[in-house]
């Protein structure tokens, strides 16, 4: 008989909660976020550039952006879509590379004020600190190039 055993530590996944107000309206941000041609003006933290991406923005259909690096490196993001309300709210699970989807994003776009949208982004099922603050500084900077995109405040 094989027992398997693990403590709550080894399979307790952790959330990070990120947000961003954009002078701008849900439908304009939400639009940004779902097509790949406006994903990659903005999508990539700091030097990472998309330089492709797709977008079947269906329940059931998939994405995948590319991430690439000062040095030529080229990461895939990778999932599929749970639920969508344009323009009010995505979710999808999340990989990377070859690894399989097993984290998920939710992405509220919330009317702040007449020409305004709280971007409230909730990463779940996360493996690791070190993968949380990693995600967490590419989430920033994706909100800074999605606020250079559709308008800052």
């Amino acid at each position: 008989m094989t027992e398997t055993r693990s403590s709550s530590a080894e399979v307790e996944a952790l959330t990070l909660v990120v947000r961003r107000t954009l002078s701008a309206p849900p439908k304009r941000v939400f639009e940004a976020w779902t097509r790949a041609e406006l994903l990659q003006k903005w999508w990539g933290p700091g030097q990472v550039t998309c330089p492709e991406a797709e977008v079947d923005l269906r329940v059931g259909g998939s994405y995948r952006i590319a991430n690439r690096f000062p040095d030529g490196r080229v990461m895939w993001i990778h999932g599929v879509f749970e639920q969508i309300e344009a323009p009010k709210k995505l979710v999808y699970t999340w990989g990377l590379g070859d690894a399989p989807s097993s984290e998920r994003v939710t992405v509220q776009f919330e009317e702040r004020s007449a020409d305004g949208t709280e971007v409230i982004i909730t990463h779940e099922r996360i493996t690791s600190h070190e993968a949380r603050v990693q995600h967490e500084h590419g989430w920033f900077g994706c909100l800074d190039g999605l606020e250079t995109l559709v308008g800052g405040g």
